[in-house]
């Protein structure tokens, strides 16, 4: 079907809902009843031809032979489909016998329904189609809808007809009554001021994705083949892909049986699927409707090829239980094993953020692929995506473990950018992912990227945002440059770009460089004040201290429903663990004895400002031993905490010192693969050259230069000195995996920072494909030359204007 058959046949049906359904539907519920009787029309219209052979059918079983039930094989030969109906009404019978009686045609019409095969009867169902009659019956529109469906000016069928007037009425594909649902779909929610539905698939697109899939094997198809989308919408994809593999004058002649399968979460879409699945014969059976996410519906079952535009940009938290129990995956298909930085392998997740789950869907094709075991072709998958498929997501999390699997599994054949606006329903940037388990010898360890994001042809009208499409020499192009897995520059005469990468390109690692924490500490009255309250119930604490004093200490309990009240009243929005502690004595009684212990810490240290932190925890711990106070390690951690705070002027805070000779030591520099001259850029730090680096003019002053510590000068040879880290200065720095982290560390960060460290057991291995990055096109500014003569240019046009604003005069 042609663009502007297209709209005449949008334009028809949407004239019966202006016609017919005005005043009994809000514009935008008008889908409820146009959607379900374009397909009722469309298999009616499939079935009239045969209805006395199926009549004569149901007559011969129940009255010849006496059969109690209906025998499906014999209908379904009879009507020359695997669907039939069993009542003597077809939709041109109704209109023709209705009288303006609504009961009786109402009546009729409910008969007519309930003679349908069971398969059809499920698609009236999901449409809720009984309920919609009955409402256009009780408002006297009908009759009205029914004239207007059957009306001989309208082909719903996808076989070509004539109108009265002799005049061709083209067919109605699968893929041309997908248009025609979008479009309406599109035309309703505009109504109604919703958002468009879901982004179908232009005809071009996949006319692409078939080549790509399909060429490259033409030769060793499978002798039986199994197609399968995971978001099958109204089935295009696999109707297409078949109509393109068993196209007698198509490249491609397979003589093998084609199998489709499919699921798909929303009823009308389904509907419409399985609907022309029984139309071409197809097996309506493999077109299972609900969420492909939430249930693994053909589990233990493998495909040889896989077509799909998933939902992007769409959450999935609905259907996180399924999937994930608490913190663990609890679904196989999205469970993957995957090697650390130090090689060992391990199960981690493969799922992305809860707000898209568009990757999902890609790893629900990957667990289908067949092993080369199966098939000697292995299995082909195209794939449509948005741009955060690439990119989104960081080294160790869901999306980048997704896309490492894929590559490094040497998944990844290829991924094509097309042009923007060249989708239905969304102007964004879309890419073909193109995967398959059985690469050839020039393909293996590489990936092809393809930009045609500059190759389109533009619409005389648009469709919705659609406002260019590909023609048939673009998806030549496009397939010719992909098949010859070869980099080429993109030319005026065909601005289409290839280039050729290695997998390990798209590969950093995510390397954690740590700095030395430095604290001053120094007991005075704010900072010992802040051990009085929790931090998490500050406002609440201090609400209740301020308010009842010292009781609050010997019984909180006593104004537990007060307090509780209070904290309702000023919304503090705490958790019912967060209630139970506020108005737990131990929660009191602890923070009073930090308080008190910190204040007599007080009474020994005065206000004296301490620079470094390890002299001032030794003197703590001296004093707290000496003077036989008590104190449980946590405490002492809050009160150590409260009374220091960071300073770059400060001495680096020791966390241990470790001794490293003999094997110790050998098998440290092995882990690090480093020598021990390099120690320290792994955080390791001998002790003599720590003394050394902190009396040594050659230091920055930014540094805190000073002389060693108590706890410095007591270290021996061999012994080396680890500091704690100051989380807030923590960086993460992404090297290529084609580098060395500590090359790159020497060469790009210990310049700039002398005394950070490389924290290598936190290294993360991430992937990310960025396009803007391979293919930008960089635009050089004009010469000033070139600007000045343009002002001087307009200069003339504005009357001296501008030589008097530039002071040229």
């Amino acid at each position: 079907m042609n663009n502007s058959s297209h709209s005449k046949l949008i334009s028809f049906i949407w004239s019966i809902a202006d016609d017919c359904l005005r005043d009994v539907y809000v514009r935008g519920k008008y889908r409820d009843v146009i959607l379900p009787m374009v397909v009722l029309r469309r298999l009616d219209a499939l079935l009239e031809p045969t209805k006395k052979e199926v009549m004569d059918e149901v007559h011969f079983q129940k009255v010849e032979a006496g059969f109690t039930e209906l025998e499906n094989e014999g209908l379904k030969a009879a009507s020359g489909y695997v669907f039939y109906n069993t009542s003597k009404w077809t939709l041109q019978l109704l209109k023709d016998t209705a009288s303006n009686n609504q009961s009786i045609l109402l009546a009729n019409f409910e008969d007519y329904l309930l003679g349908f095969s069971p398969n059809v009867k499920e698609i009236v169902d999901k449409f809720n189609l009984v309920s919609q009659i009955k409402h256009m019956a009780g408002k006297d529109v009908l009759l009205d809808v029914l004239e207007k469906f059957t009306s001989s000016h309208i082909n719903l069928t996808p076989f070509e007809k004539e109108d009265p007037e002799g005049r061709k009425l083209p067919a109605l594909s699968n893929l041309g009554m997908g248009y025609v649902f979008e479009e309406l779909i599109r035309k309703f929610n505009e109504e109604n001021n919703e958002e468009a539905g879901e982004h179908f698939t232009p005809r071009e697109v996949i006319e692409l994705m078939t080549h790509i899939i399909f060429e490259p094997i033409k030769d060793q198809l499978p002798p039986v083949m199994t197609i399968y989308d995971p978001a099958c919408g109204s089935g295009g994809m696999l109707t297409e892909s078949q109509n393109f593999i068993k196209d007698p004058e198509g490249a491609i002649k397979a003589t093998g049986d084609v199998y489709l399968y499919g699921k798909e979460i929303n009823d009308e879409t389904y509907a419409i699927c399985k609907s022309d699945m029984m139309i071409k014969g197809n097996s309506p059976e493999n077109i299972r409707v609900g969420s492909t996410l939430s249930t693994d519906e053909f589990t233990g079952t493998s495909f040889d090829f896989m077509l799909s535009n998933p939902p992007y940009g769409k959450s999935w938290s609905s259907e996180q239980k399924y999937i994930k129990d608490g913190k663990d995956v609890i679904d196989p298909r999205f469970k993957i094993q995957l090697a650390d930085y130090w090689g060992t392998v391990e199960d981690v997740d493969a799922v992305p953020r809860s707000s898209d789950g568009q990757l999902l869907f890609l790893m629900e094709m990957v667990s289908k692929m067949k092993t080369l075991e199966q098939s000697p072709a292995g299995t082909r998958i195209a794939s449509v995506h948005n741009g955060s498929s690439l990119f989104t997501g960081d080294a160790g999390g869901g999306e980048s473990n997704i896309r490492r699997y894929i590559i490094e599994n040497d998944m990844l054949e290829a991924i094509i950018q097309l042009p923007n606006n060249l989708f239905y329903n969304t102007g964004i940037t879309t890419y073909i992912w193109v995967l398959s388990n059985n690469k050839t010898a020039t393909r293996k360890g590489k990936v092809q990227l393809i930009d045609a994001s500059d190759l389109y042809k533009k619409l005389r009208k648009n469709l919705g945002n659609k406002n260019c499409e590909f023609t048939k020499k673009h998806i030549d192009k496009i397939t010719e440059v992909y098949m010859s897995a070869l980099s080429r520059k993109r030319t005026e005469e065909l601005p289409l770009e290839s280039l050729v990468f290695d997998n390990s390109d798209f590969g950093y690692y995510k390397a954690t460089v740590e700095r030395p924490k430095r604290l001053k500490s120094q007991c005075t009255d704010a900072r010992i004040e802040t051990l009085r309250y929790d931090r998490v119930l500050q406002e609440a604490m201090q609400y209740a201290y301020e308010t009842y004093g010292d009781s609050v200490y010997r019984d909180v309990k006593k104004h537990q429903k007060e307090l509780l009240e209070w904290v309702e009243k000023e919304e503090l929005n705490l958790s019912s663990a967060h209630k139970t502690k506020l108005c737990k004595q131990d929660t009191w009684d602890k923070h009073l004895r930090q308080l008190t212990t910190a204040k007599k810490l007080q009474n020994i240290f005065g206000d004296t400002l301490y620079t470094d932190y390890n002299v001032f925890k030794k003197e703590v711990d001296d004093e707290l031993k000496a003077q036989k106070i008590a104190i449980a390690a946590s405490d002492k951690k809050a009160i150590l905490n409260a009374l220091s705070w960071y300073d770059a002027a400060a001495a680096k805070v020791i966390k241990k010192v470790v001794k490293l000779t003999g094997d110790k030591l050998t098998q440290l520099l092995e882990h690090l693969n480093c020598e021990e001259a390099d120690l320290p850029d792994f955080g390791y730090y001998p002790c003599h050259a720590e003394r050394s680096r902190s009396v040594s003019n050659d230091v920055p002053t930014s540094l805190s230069l000073r002389a060693p510590s108590r706890s410095e000068r007591s270290l021996k040879k061999g012994e080396y000195v680890v500091y704690e880290t100051e989380s807030d200065l923590r960086d993460t720095e992404n090297v290529p995996l084609k580098d060395n982290i500590h090359s790159y560390f020497k060469r790009e960060v210990h310049p700039h920072v002398a005394e950070a460290w490389i924290n290598l057991d936190a290294t993360k291995i991430g992937y990310e494909i960025s396009f803007n990055k391979y293919f930008y096109k960089h635009t050089p500014l004009r010469n000033i030359e070139e600007v000045t003569a343009d002002i001087l240019d307009l200069e003339k046009q504005s009357d001296g204007l501008i030589a008097d604003i530039l002071n040229l005069v």
